[in-house]
């Protein structure tokens, strides 16, 4: 047997605000509806199909490169233009981490916790590996 992920646990300064910018960003739900002097935010898909992430207030504030980001895909009928453009239009800043010349965008959300943008949609991954597998 093994653990099942319950959640991935972001620190914030403020929860409340990173936790409403990240579900507006991924399209999620809250678990519970946040009071005010909540330190403590989740969000979740709503078909369950990700696991949810928790948000937690913190005193310290970022100071260094994260050691774990989030890599988003364009969802289908969209592209990584189109993606790039409203994520900007919500806040997200790009960010250079020494990423060189790569077919991605790295970005940072508002309290600068870094992500990435990849250029294919899930269709086409999937579209992708198949032709791999199948020799193609």
């Amino acid at each position: 047997m093994t653990p099942v992920v319950s959640h991935l646990t972001i620190d914030a300064a403020d929860p409340h605000a990173l936790a409403r910018w990240w579900r507006d960003v991924l399209g999620w739900s809250y678990v519970w509806e946040p009071a005010v002097d909540d330190d403590e935010i989740a969000i979740e898909p709503t078909d369950g199909a990700a696991t949810g992430w928790l948000f937690i207030k913190v005193p310290d504030a970022k100071v260094a490169k994260n050691r774990l980001h989030a890599d988003l895909r364009p969802p289908n009928g969209s592209d990584q233009s189109i993606e790039l453009d409203r994520l900007l239009s919500l806040g997200a800043t790009r960010v250079d981490i020494g990423q060189g010349d790569v077919p991605w965008h790295v970005l940072a959300d508002p309290e600068g916790n870094e992500f990435c943008l990849l250029r294919s949609t899930p269709d086409q991954l999937a579209a992708a590996l198949a032709a791999q597998a199948s020799g193609a």
